[in-house]
């Protein structure tokens, strides 16, 4: 499985606002595509869903852009994700009993929640400023080894 664009997407979008704004400056969109070297039109398609999670605010004007909507150590790496891309699930069953008639009697369902389980809880341990922090260390050329 790999992770959907929107969500890697968002998850970069995000460490770039909180590389060079944060929550007290604005950035435009189009510095962010460029710098992340993404497209400008897609990205903007990102920020309107982490906007809508509240996860960052516009503002309009010759100073307009987009900033954080709270402090990056607020903010957790599944709250981002899960914006971009709805509830994490490895399978539809394990959000969704319903989903399967099987769902209550299935061994396989058993290890996707361990799965699934297992990523939500990395993504939900780990805040957009653990990842600001592991960008500055590899910037500044210290290689440390970052475990998740």
């Amino acid at each position: 499985m790999r992770m959907p664009t929107k969500a890697r997407y968002g998850m970069r979008a995000m460490l770039d606002l909180a590389l060079h704004g944060g929550e007290s400056r604005p950035v435009l969109l189009r510095e962010v595509a460029a710098r992340q070297g993404l497209s400008e039109r897609y990205l903007g398609q990102v920020f309107i869903l982490l906007r809508r999670a509240g996860l960052v605010r516009s503002a309009r004007g010759a100073k307009g852009g987009f900033m954080l909507a709270r402090p990056p150590e607020r903010i957790d790496l599944l709250e981002i994700v899960e914006a971009c891309i709805g509830e994490l699930s490895m399978v539809e069953c394990v959000s969704s009993r319903s989903y399967c008639n099987r769902a209550d009697d299935c061994a396989t369902r058993l290890v996707w929640e361990e799965v699934t389980s297992s990523m939500r809880e990395v993504l939900a341990g780990k805040t957009l400023a653990d990842l600001v922090v592991m960008q500055e260390g590899m910037e500044n050329g210290s290689r440390a080894m970052y475990y998740i």
